[in-house]
């Protein structure tokens, strides 16, 4: 398991109570791409999904899932990258202005 794990960047790594399953997150799609190939999960009948969304706070993200299994592991990989950031509020357009400017 530690090899498997050696190969990824992730930003966490949860053990399930079931004892037989991980959630593995990572910074990026291209992170977690990355990780399915060099560990050699990424099976051509590998579940995964991948979606476009709009978060809480307005920004627009991908999605990815994959679900591989590794000697009886189940993993649940997750990634999102934000296509959009969130616009500032006016008074803090004006008050970033007012440093520049000062």
């Amino acid at each position: 398991m530690a090899e498997l794990l050696l190969f990824a960047d992730p930003t966490g790594i949860r053990v399930h109570t079931d004892g037989v399953s991980l959630a593995v997150d990572f910074d990026s799609i291209a992170e977690l791409r990355s990780w399915l190939h060099l560990a050699g999960l990424n099976d051509p009948d590998l579940l995964t999904a991948e979606r476009e969304s709009t978060d809480d706070d307005g920004r627009h993200r991908r999605t990815m899932n994959a679900y591989p299994t590794w000697h009886g592991w189940e993993i649940y990989a997750h990634a999102v990258d934000y296509t959009t950031s969130p616009d500032l509020a006016p008074a803090t357009v004006a008050r970033l202005a007012a440093l520049a400017v000062g």
